[in-house]
């Protein structure tokens, strides 16, 4: 594993650059909730230690060059003490009050900025019992360190099994396990189809960036600035094998499963808070991890600089996909079809390299900004960003302190609602990043548990897996 010296300099990639730009910030909150009271005496050596060696950025900073103005990675020296912090909280009380500062802690730290001046992430440990746990540990990473999959490998770096530390942590394929039929070559007609596919999905996506807008509906607002607005974080929990079930039943994948559950769920909250059929123009962007690879990687394979799999880093891609109208499906169950065949066709695009090259054109000729503020439209314009991750099977432990639920949550992007998943020990935990003030958090967490359910009980009526 390279590690540099203070000093020295790393080129910041082109992604790393817009997502720390004067258009964008976006930074990955990562939240572990721990069975017993957290012991935090340990932190700063778990730092030192563990943390700070698996990756150099973790270590720099990131600076101009003074001759072309290009963004680099500086190693500098890490005042610990300056990225821990321990909030102190009237003690004494009950864990339902101690939810609500816990809510507007989170809140207000997802809304600050990184200072620039030193490296781009920091710790937050909550010593206080919620309803949920008995001591929180927060994670903030900045985007521009890397995507979900890099830094979610860094955290579980960390973490070993709480039945057997000496035990790697186990984690459910990559792979999808929906059906697939696999063609050693192309017939003339899925050529043409995947070109057309393609020059439809990018001709669409520079429209959805620069000129055509989402409705303005109870979770789009529309109006500039909503990045720099306080956000409520609320999770549910559901069973993976619930999911499974429905995902056999379906003939899908569980990728297909999660957005068709999100779709009812935000139709469903939409119709709740309009008292009218929902019909707006809405689409989310699901982002997809485009490294061809299995599972989590060791770090050190992770940041190999010649590895052929790039690990590390920022490699995603997003897609455009329009939320079926209530009134075009009648069967909820319509709402996993639709998701998977939308997401199926635009997985045969090429539209996502399409983009990542005009973004490169954009930025060589007008500057990383300008490619910020291309991005910077994708997401304004859309009316939800959804990513899920997978997590490990068996429980784990920070320290030997076990963690009862794990988290994450993507803040600063110009949109009122950001959705994600991770999976842990069987459950599937979905967190909503939603607008304060503008977005009723509960009645949208009712909203999905009431799309789970109709969802599960309309799967028990069809044989298994039936095709769309």
């Amino acid at each position: 594993m390279e590690f540099r010296e203070e000093g020295e300099v790393e080129p910041v990639s082109p992604t790393g650059q817009y997502f720390n730009s004067s258009i964008l910030s976006v930074a990955i909150l990562a939240v572990l909730e721990f069975e017993l009271p957290i012991n935090d005496s340990q932190a700063l050596s778990l730092l030192q230690d563990v943390f700070l060696p698996i990756n150099p950025r973790f270590s720099s900073i990131m600076v101009s060059d003074n001759v072309d103005q290009k963004r680099q990675w500086k190693r500098v020296e890490v005042k610990l003490e300056d990225h821990v912090h321990v909030p102190i909280f009237p003690s004494k009380m009950s864990p339902e009050s101690y939810d609500e500062y816990f809510d507007d802690y989170i809140s207000n730290i997802a809304a600050e900025k990184f200072p620039q001046n030193r490296p781009l992430w920091e710790i937050h440990i909550l010593k206080y019992p919620t309803s949920h746990a008995a001591g929180t540990l927060i994670f903030k990473l900045h985007h521009a360190l890397g995507d979900g999959y890099s830094l979610m490998g860094a955290l579980l770096s960390c973490l070993q099994s709480a039945q057997n530390p000496s035990v790697p942590l186990t984690f459910p394929s990559l792979k999808s396990s929906g059906p697939q039929t696999t063609h050693k070559t192309k017939t003339v007609s899925q050529f043409f189809s995947s070109v057309f596919q393609t020059v439809s999905d990018f001709s669409w996506s520079i429209l959805k960036s620069n000129f055509v807008e989402d409705d303005r509906t109870p979770i789009r607002s529309g109006e500039d600035g909503v990045e720099f607005r306080p956000i409520k974080l609320s999770t549910l929990t559901f069973s993976i094998d619930e999911i499974k079930l429905i995902k056999n039943k379906l003939g899908v994948t569980t990728n297909d499963v999660i957005a068709g559950i999100i779709f009812l769920g935000t139709r469903i909250y939409m119709q709740e808070v309009t008292q009218k059929s929902s019909n707006e123009r809405c689409t989310a962007l699901v982002l997809l991890n485009t490294r061809n690879i299995e599972g989590y990687m060791p770090i050190k394979e992770m940041i190999e600089p010649n590895s052929d799999e790039m690990s590390w880093g920022n490699q995603f891609g997003f897609l455009h996909v329009s939320v079926p109208k209530s009134t075009e499906i009648s069967n909820p169950l319509d709402f996993v079809w639709e998701a998977q065949k939308i997401i199926k066709k635009k997985r045969s695009s090429a539209a996502g390299y399409l983009t990542s090259w005009l973004l490169d054109v954009l930025k060589k000729f007008r500057g990383p900004e300008e490619a910020a503020r291309y991005i910077h439209g994708t997401l304004k314009n859309s009316s939800m960003t959804i990513s899920n991750m997978i997590g490990p099977v068996e429980k784990m432990a920070l320290a030997n302190q076990p963690v009862c639920g794990f988290y994450y949550m993507v803040v600063g992007p110009p949109q009122c609602l950001t959705i994600t998943a991770l999976s842990y020990m069987g459950k599937l935990r979905v967190a909503f990043g939603a607008e304060k003030g503008f977005i009723d958090s509960h009645k949208l967490k009712a909203s999905m548990q009431n799309a789970f359910r109709v969802i599960l009980e309309a799967s028990y009526q069809i044989p298994p897996a039936k095709a769309a």
